[in-house]
């Protein structure tokens, strides 16, 4: 085994996020870069001793360098999904041609590269297929040697794919569908994708070399969304598909129907009309694995789904940015006026026994009071483009920096002291949820809860102070409910109070 750690670029992604244990758990050292390092420290294999961890952005070409210097291959698992920002192809060449000067000048004697199957010659052929094959050939041209490994749909337990696939089929018995419905396609397990990365990791022959992988069968959409259904006990789903249904209609009707928003709707939508299958199978031979088809993947997915054992999700990649001004508490904050609404009780608990329950909040549990509220809110934020409520959260006791919550993304988790929410719906401002838990004294503890939000314009000021009364009414119900289910006796409150809390922004 090399001795120089192994780099990992896009650590906090689906699929980087499964490959860093399994390489630990090998007795690899192993070096991750990423743009939010907190997301990354609260895993389980956050503090694994032969982990090192750097903070930087593919885009930054002296932090690559730094990532890479002293490291021996690297996994390339980095790409840009977002439709809705229009520069994705740039940001992909870009991020790849530093990858390669990085690469070069730290001496890695290697890159690993996942990229996506199709025929480039295609005229029709999505952008964003497109776009991987073009950072593949970038890599393949470039002076370190490259390992490029192109695979179709991915399923697993969180994959965007498949969770589009689970909520189309579980709340559609009959189906309109575009004419790409019946388009082949050669899917492919996650875990099996892992064993072909680790694979091309521990066998020299992979090096300088791009193959295809892909799962034992060729099946249409078709078939995929009728093998689900059989796996997972529903009645034959109806399909019709209608040739007039265009991609960005696709991508809609999928962001109104599963948790997958239109932005990444819209480019695996686009990429469904193309014809994605293993044109040779070279790899199979030089790492031969047991391949798994899809009826037994789709049950391991739906296993860990039920089992709540989902590892990583499509939700946790990107950044996590808190916008500056969730680090004050001055309410005199420079960059505008911080409106704020607090909450808070006293309970003879532990800041334990109420941490229990704070850290379910959301998803299938709820927000504890004014669920309906909640629903309608999460609904009209889908229909504007948001998130909704739909994502939930992935897994219903356990929260780590960086998770989805519902329509929220979690900035901070201090167990069990702080849980801090940043808004991801749609709003006139930005907006964070925070519930602070002070002990006060032999076994009581005060919780507060306090929301804050930053209006942009006349629009945010308005949609602040005219849902303020909601707000007052649902908050203290919430931590009226909180406290019942706790089961113990309430000192006092709730009540409202005015935060004043004096803290140093980051500028």
């Amino acid at each position: 085994m090399n001795a120089k750690p192994v780099l990992i670029l896009g650590a906090t992604g689906y699929i980087g996020g499964r490959l860093v244990p399994r390489l630990l758990e090998a007795g690899y050292r192993v070096r991750v870069m990423a743009r939010s390092l907190a997301k990354l420290q609260c895993r389980p294999w956050g503090g694994h001793p032969l982990l090192e961890m750097v903070e930087g952005d593919a885009l930054d070409p002296a932090a690559l360098k730094k990532a890479c210097e002293g490291c021996g291959v690297a996994f390339y698992l980095i790409h840009s999904m977002i439709s809705a920002e229009g520069k994705f192809a740039h940001a992909d060449r870009e991020s790849a041609q530093n990858m390669v000067a990085a690469a070069a000048e730290a001496g890695l004697e290697r890159i690993i590269y996942l990229g996506a199957l199709g025929n480039p010659d295609d005229p029709k052929l999505s952008k964003h297929i497109r776009s991987r094959h073009e950072v593949g050939k970038i890599f393949e041209s470039g002076p370190v040697p490259a390992t490029v490994l192109r695979a179709a749909m991915i399923l697993g337990s969180g994959s965007a794919s498949f969770e589009m696939l689970r909520y189309l089929v579980d709340r559609l018995p009959v189906m309109l569908t575009p004419a790409w419905v019946r388009t082949p396609v050669q899917p492919i397990g996650i875990g099996n994708v892992l064993e072909y990365l680790q694979g091309c990791l521990e066998n020299e022959e992979t090096v300088g070399k791009s193959f295809d992988i892909g799962g034992p069968e060729i099946l249409t959409y078709e078939q995929l969304i009728h093998i689900y259904a059989e796996v997972a006990g529903l009645p034959r789903r109806r399909i019709i598909p209608i040739p007039v249904l265009s991609p960005y209609l696709s991508a809609l009707w999928i962001h109104i129907i599963t948790p997958v928003p239109a932005s990444i709707a819209q480019p695996l939508a686009e990429g469904l009309a193309n014809e994605v299958v293993c044109q040779e199978n070279r790899i199979r031979s030089i790492i031969p694995i047991k391949l798994k088809d899809c009826r037994e993947t789709i049950r391991l997915a739906l296993e860990k789904t039920r089992q709540q054992r989902v590892e990583t999700c499509w939700t946790d990649a990107g950044a996590l940015l808190p916008p500056e001004w969730t680090y004050c508490g001055d309410a005199q904050y420079a960059g505008g006026t911080i409106l704020e609404c607090g909450h808070r009780i006293r309970l003879q608990a532990s800041a334990e026994e109420i941490w229990e329950h704070v850290v379910r909040i959301g998803g299938e549990t709820g927000w504890y009071f004014g669920d309906l509220l909640w629903k309608v809110r999460g609904t009209l934020d889908r229909l504007m483009g948001g998130t909704g409520l739909r994502r939930g959260r992935r897994h219903p006791s356990q929260l780590y920096t960086g998770d989805a919550l519902d329509f929220w993304r979690v900035l901070e988790v201090d167990a069990p002291h702080r849980l801090l929410l940043l808004a991801e719906m749609k709003t006139p401002g930005e907006a964070i949820l925070e519930f602070k838990l002070t002990p006060m004294g032999e076994n009581q503890t005060e919780l507060q809860q306090l929301s804050r939000f930053l209006p942009r314009g006349l629009l945010g000021i308005l949609y602040w102070y005219i849902l303020y009364p909601f707000h007052v009414w649902i908050f203290g119900g919430m931590l009226r409910t909180l406290s019942k289910n706790i089961g113990k006796p309430i000192l006092k409150g709730p009540e409202r109070f005015t935060p004043k809390l004096k803290t140093t922004c980051r500028i």
